[in-house]
Formats: C-alpha cells, sequence, structure tokens
C-alpha cells in the first residue's frame, strides 16, 4: 500500500507544479509580449511483475505485468504564438509582427534577446530597453532629433531642426532560433540561448522568415484567460483524485494495523 502513496505524492506534485505554471500565466497576462508556457507529463518506471512469455503450439503467450510507479514533468515549453496588437501612438513603441528577437547586451557584455519593444533614449542618445539594456547593432538617436520614423524593415529615421527630409541614423536587425521554446527564460522579459534553441541567425526584418516591425505598437501577452481557466480546473481535480488517493491508502494501512 506504500507504493500507492508514493504514486499519489507524484501526482499531486505534478500537480502543484502545472498550476504554479498556470498561475504565472495568468500573472503575466498584461506583460508586454509575454508568451504563455505549457508543462507535459513523462511516465515514471514501472515495477515489472513478469515480462510475458511468447507463444507456443500449446498455448498463446502472456502480457508484460507492470505497476506504474506515478509521474513526473517532462518538460515547460514555452508557446512563441503572436500576442495581440496594441496600438500607443509613441513614435519608439514597436510590435514585431512575426518571428523574431531584438538583441540586447547585458550588463556584464553578454547578449540576451527579448520581442519588448518599447523602447527609450538613454542620456547619451543610445536606443535602449525600459532596464537600460542597449539595443544591438547600436542605434544613436540626436538629441534635437523632432519626429522618428522606424519602417518595417527596421530603418530609422529622424527629422532635424532646419531639414525638410528626413535622414537614416541606423537600423534595427532581428535574430531568430531553430527552436525558439528552448530559449531560457532569465526575467525582464528576456530570453537567452541555449543548446536546445540553438545559436540565433541574424538578419533584416522581413528577411529568412523574420517578422516585420510596426512603429506605435506593442505586442500583448498570448495567455487566452480562458484556456488557462480551464487548465486551472483540471489541475485541480487531478490533485484532489491524488489526495483521495493518499487518504484512503492511508486508511487501509490503518484497519491492517489494528487488524494485526
Amino acid at each position: 500500500m506504500s507504493q500507492a502513496l508514493h504514486t499519489a505524492s507524484t501526482g499531486i506534485n505534478a500537480g502543484q507544479q502545472q498550476i504554479n505554471v498556470i498561475a504565472n500565466n495568468v500573472a503575466n497576462i498584461n506583460t508586454t509580449a509575454y508568451k504563455s508556457a505549457n508543462m507535459t507529463f513523462e511516465t515514471l518506471y514501472s515495477r515489472n511483475l513478469s515480462y510475458g512469455s511468447a507463444a507456443t503450439k500449446d498455448g498463446g503467450g502472456t502480457n508484460p505485468k507492470q505497476i506504474g510507479l506515478g509521474v513526473k514533468t517532462a518538460a515547460t515549453t514555452r508557446v512563441f504564438t503572436q500576442g495581440v496588437a496594441i496600438s500607443t501612438g509613441r513614435q519608439l513603441d514597436i510590435e514585431i509582427e512575426g518571428e523574431g528577437f531584438l538583441q540586447v547586451m547585458k550588463e556584464d557584455g553578454s547578449l540576451a534577446y527579448t520581442r519588448d519593444s518599447c523602447l527609450q533614449v538613454d542620456s547619451l542618445g543610445q536606443l535602449c530597453t525600459n532596464d537600460g539594456l542597449l539595443i544591438q547593432p547600436s542605434v544613436s538617436i540626436p538629441r534635437d532629433a523632432t519626429e522618428i520614423t522606424i519602417t518595417q524593415d527596421g530603418n530609422i529615421s529622424v527629422t532635424l531642426p532646419g531639414q525638410t527630409q528626413q535622414s537614416i541614423v541606423g537600423s534595427l536587425q532581428l535574430v531568430k532560433f531553430q527552436n525558439p521554446s528552448g530559449l531560457l527564460s532569465i526575467g525582464h522579459n528576456l530570453y537567452k540561448e541555449t543548446q536546445a534553441s540553438g545559436n540565433p541567425v541574424q538578419d533584416t526584418p522581413g528577411q529568412n522568415g523574420l517578422g516585420l516591425i510596426q512603429q506605435c505598437m506593442l505586442e500583448g501577452s498570448n495567455v487566452q484567460i480562458v484556456d488557462e481557466l480551464v487548465g486551472l480546473i483540471k489541475a485541480e481535480r487531478a490533485f484532489e483524485s491524488n489526495s483521495k488517493i493518499i487518504k484512503s491508502s492511508s486508511n487501509i494501512l490503518q484497519l491492517t494495523n489494528q487488524m494485526g
């Protein structure tokens, strides 16, 4: 009966982890460019009571006799579907419509990747994220620029005092990964490449499968609240069922001890 207790405990642990993932999705429903996560499970090893036998001329064979030992988390997969487009009217807000990430440099000099493209200009005129991480390749905006235009292919032009035509000051580049779900989330809407994601491939927006840039827009979260609530109900029922198994197993053990 102790095996039933252990098996049910793995189910409770898996259910709790699933609820944690759902809670994080719901908490980030208003986070810019947040990508929802799904949890998948797989069985643990089974205890073999017999390995089965082959059929003979005198009778049929037997199937293996196995008792499962529970469940474990297989993976947490991030879903990179497009989030809802939000119009902001702000010149430095951009939406990546399609595949791709902006590349930024962290404080330690390493690179990270983001789809949160609410951009700013720092005190030196450099284009950066809300957290002050510089966009790569770097782009500088003149201090006296009166209008900024960002085209769909990433070119950045500004209007300067005394000029009637805009001047190009730089361009945005996007990167993509063979397996974006393999990226490691490191907080602050940033991702880090891993062996699972593959190496980043940089190119111009709109080229080689990369998305286009939409100015004065932001990408919202792709969390579907109805799907999350349905998943929460399923997780709660699984959690409750495993709790009942533990309670029943404990009652049977108690009765067995009393009989002894």
